[in-house]
């Protein structure tokens, strides 16, 4: 710990072990169930693999996380302790909060794509789409990195991939970043997006008919933005 308040206040206590940056949103991932090194890269995005080990080595120092070596060293998975997983009403709170006092307008340096089709591709149900397999293109204009996804479903299971799977689409979404994190957030309704012109379904008609069935949205798209009164704003 690096920040150390000098307080016995248990709230000052707390923030010296959670306080440090990037922390909270690493257990936020850990508690969405990422596990792997990989994946807490691909999920934010920002942070550098030197920062990321020593905020994931600290978590492991303060109880908080487990780390574990599968047999032959060759795999590192990171997991929240029963003290660690006491923290999830507090983070869910937290988003809570956010989504209904801190959501605001988006600056563009804080539209990640990356984060944006990793979460998306967590928490889409393969249970919703039609049929067996099906293969989710994304098209993002106005991106130099990365505009071009796709999401593999087989077996009941989905993949995330920006290489070509080798496979034709099923269908395809074709948008730019701010739309479709507004989309995802709950901020702009997806039949609006596409009247508009902002967003482009194209493909199996089945799966263009369904897109608002299957296309899920953030876990916290259903809080609504708070609003204060006219005395409190004064």
């Amino acid at each position: 710990m690096s920040t150390r308040y000098g307080q016995f206040c248990p709230v000052a206590k707390a923030t010296e072990v959670l306080g440090e940056r990037w922390t909270i949103l690493i257990i936020r991932e850990l508690l969405l169930g990422t596990s792997r090194f990989s994946d807490f890269q691909r999920a934010l995005s920002q942070i550098s693999p030197t920062l990321l080990t020593k905020r994931l080595g600290q978590l492991v120092d303060q109880g908080l996380v487990l780390k574990k070596t599968s047999t032959g060293g060759k795999r590192v998975e990171y997991f929240l302790t029963a003290c660690g997983k006491e923290l999830g009403p507090i983070v869910n709170s937290l988003g809570i909060w956010g989504m209904r006092w801190a959501r605001g307008q988006m600056n563009d340096d804080e539209l990640d794509v990356e984060l944006l089709m990793f979460d998306l591709c967590r928490r889409l149900d393969p249970d919703a789409l039609p049929g067996g397999s099906t293969v989710i293109h994304f098209a993002y204009c106005g991106l130099e990195s990365f505009p071009t996804w796709w999401i593999l479903v087989e077996n009941g299971k989905p993949e995330l991939c920006v290489a070509h799977p080798g496979r034709d689409a099923d269908v395809s979404l074709h948008t730019d970043v701010r739309t479709m994190v507004e989309i995802y957030a709950g901020d702009l309704r997806l039949a609006d997006a596409r009247r508009d012109g902002r967003l482009e379904v194209t493909g199996s008609p089945t799966l263009v008919r369904s897109v608002a069935d299957w296309l899920p949205l953030m876990a916290m798209a259903h809080v609504e933005p708070g609003r204060l009164d006219a005395g409190e704003a004064s």
